[in-house]
């Protein structure tokens, strides 16, 4: 039988594989361009402003996401409730107060972000605040506060960044094949055999870096998905209660229309599809940016 800690246990362990995955698919990128125009300095340009990138959205992927969803500061004396239970829940996990933001919209959902506990933040819809009870809430707090216990926010980010990345470079390399220049095939001077292997890998290697974007894009997108998984379990365990975000996400479901808002930069920080109703099936599911529902609601009860 599934319990709280072989949940978290598992989603762990599955998360940090897909990370060392999309860790493996930069490295090669980065040495097979490098490879192609016979240039390691190409190699350490891509590390440098993939770095630089990174540092950038590290302290600023809080104003980007707050701003982008349409956030404001939430009023303390306006919503006493919302903050006791942040506060309640803070205090349980051994986490500092998140601040706490108000998206002014009728579609109920939430995000956390922020690069580490002390810059975290939380922003809940006015449409959540309108439709769940005091159980409900709680377990969407806990589950947004899980997201910044386990630093889901700065990983997430991270991972959005050198996706961006990723696109960047084969989007170079595709365009510089069309001006020439770089490796044709194997070096000269090679025996037949080994030109016709080198031949074969570098059109192996070109192909790869093409699709490269879109292997990150799915890479990314499972992340997305399993951390979900594991803030629900870590959520139902803050607060003691599976049944209350359980009953929370059924909520989510039964509401079909998108956010004003919704946009694919910060889909993923939601805690439910801010598109609307859930329509991808099959193979299709590969493309979402947060597991169906129905299987969050059921891995929770099963705890």
């Amino acid at each position: 039988m599934a319990t709280l800690y072989t949940q978290q246990d598992k989603n762990v362990h599955r998360t940090w594989f897909l990370m060392a995955a999309f860790l493996a698919i930069v490295i090669a990128i980065g040495w097979f361009i490098s490879y192609y125009y016979d240039s390691p300095g190409i190699l350490i340009v891509a590390v440098v402003f993939a770095v630089g990138m990174n540092v950038l959205s590290y302290w600023n992927s809080d104003r980007i996401a707050l701003s982008l969803a349409g956030a404001k500061p939430a009023d303390p004396h306006q919503y006493q409730e919302l903050f006791r239970t942040v506060e309640n829940l803070s205090i349980t996990a051994g986490l500092p107060a998140p601040r706490l933001y108000i998206i002014d919209d009728p579609a109920p959902n939430a995000f956390a972000t922020g690069r580490d506990k002390e810059h975290a933040a939380i922003a809940v819809t006015s449409g959540l605040l309108a439709i769940m009870d005091k159980n409900e809430l709680s377990g969407v707090l806990a589950h947004e506060m899980s997201h910044i216990g386990n630093r889901d926010t700065l990983l997430m980010t991270v991972v959005v960044v050198l996706v961006g990345f990723i696109a960047i470079l084969a989007n170079i390399f595709t365009r510089g094949l069309w001006f020439g220049g770089g490796r044709r095939g194997g070096r000269s001077g090679e025996g037949e055999g080994g030109g016709q292997l080198g031949a074969i890998l570098f059109v192996v290697g070109i192909i790869f870096v093409i699709l490269s974007p879109i292997v990150a894009q799915l890479i990314q997108l499972a992340i997305s998905r399993k951390r979900e998984f594991l803030a629900d379990a870590d959520g139902a365990l803050l607060t003691r209660y599976p049944e209350g975000l359980a009953s929370a996400l059924e909520k989510l479901k039964a509401y079909e229309q998108p956010m004003r808002r919704a946009n694919n930069a910060t889909a993923h920080l939601f805690i439910a599809n801010p598109f609307g109703r859930e329509g991808f099936k099959g193979l299709a599911k590969l493309f979402m940016t947060h597991p169906p529902l129905d299987d969050r609601i059921k891995a929770l009860r099963e705890m």
